[in-house]
């Protein structure tokens, strides 16, 4: 396709006459490069008509665009728009139809036939429209059939879960049925043979199965085994999932690194990864035993 500057300037002239221009342009075309093989006219103004019916604000237009990358086409932002003006009108929170998130953008751009169906599915798995978790089920039932969740449960099944603890784990964070077998697999045996929880500890915090294993749960579990085996933590005195592995970079660096540097001034390098415990005598046992959650 021919991108020369008489194909090429009018599309960069209609970016800018809309507010898209400087760092925001630059970081769109290098996010979504495709849209400049795409016809001014019958594309590119027709589908930011259809972005600014959405209710994405002016600043996040650029981003928007970035992130659709092959979405950004008409009929597709044209169903992308017909779905969420639908579940606007079933009251769902706007926080949550962030559709700069690419798991929102494919979920909203299902047929509409198809849409309504998963819709009416989620509310039957008791997800009213109004609840924080609607979306996210939502997007779980756009890209898995009832084959592929009922094969995932199976294998849940194997982790050690109760039917009980899985409709647990689903009705607090639906995103974990989305995370690979082999993936998790890695996340529970740590959890459960390292630290030694209990698999239905781990179903009262599936978001715990998203997050990464080497670059989150390790370095925060380690800075935490350290405080515990110096009698600087006792067990009972905080939820080592919910309070401790789950807690926010800055969160988990004032409440337990922080606070004890002056004690362990080694803390902030082991959570960074630059001290491992086996150098400080203190590797990994089988079952640690952590009992309380």
């Amino acid at each position: 396709m021919d991108l020369g500057i008489p194909t090429l300037l009018p599309k960069l002239e209609f970016f800018d006459s809309v507010g898209i221009k400087g760092t925001a342009l630059s970081q769109v075309l290098s996010g979504n490069p495709i849209v400049l093989k795409l016809s001014l006219e019958n594309n590119i103004r027709p589908c930011y008509d259809i972005i600014k019916t959405l209710g994405i604000p002016d600043g996040k237009v650029p981003r928007f665009i970035m992130k659709s990358h092959r979405m950004f086409k008409v009929k597709i932002l044209s169903k992308v728009a017909r779905n969420v003006s639908f579940l606007r009108s079933l009251k769902v929170p706007e926080s949550t139809l962030d559709l700069c998130r690419p798991e929102t953008l494919v979920t909203m751009s299902t047929d509409a036939g198809e849409f309504n169906e998963n819709v009416n599915k989620v509310i039957s798995m008791g997800f009213p429209p109004s609840s924080f978790g609607f979306v996210k089920a939502l997007y779980v039932i756009s890209v898995m059939d009832e084959s592929k969740l009922a094969k995932k449960k199976e294998f849940y099944r194997k982790c050690g879960w109760t039917e009980d603890d899985i409709l647990l784990a689903f009705n607090k964070n639906p995103i974990f049925m989305t995370v690979s077998e082999k993936n998790v697999s890695s996340k529970m045996d740590f959890l459960v043979n390292k630290i030694g929880l209990q698999p239905a500890d781990v179903a009262k915090y599936p978001s715990i199965l998203i997050y990464n294993l080497e670059k989150w749960i390790i370095p925060r579990w380690s800075v935490i085994r350290v405080l515990l085996l110096k009698g600087l933590l006792r067990k009972e005195q905080f939820s080592l999932v919910g309070t401790a592995l789950m807690r926010r970079k800055d969160q988990f660096l004032h409440r337990f690194v922080n606070k004890y540097q002056e004690q362990v001034p080694e803390l902030l390098s082991i959570f960074q990864g630059k001290i491992g415990l086996a150098e400080l005598g203190l590797g990994f046992e089988e079952t640690d035993g952590v009992k309380q959650m």
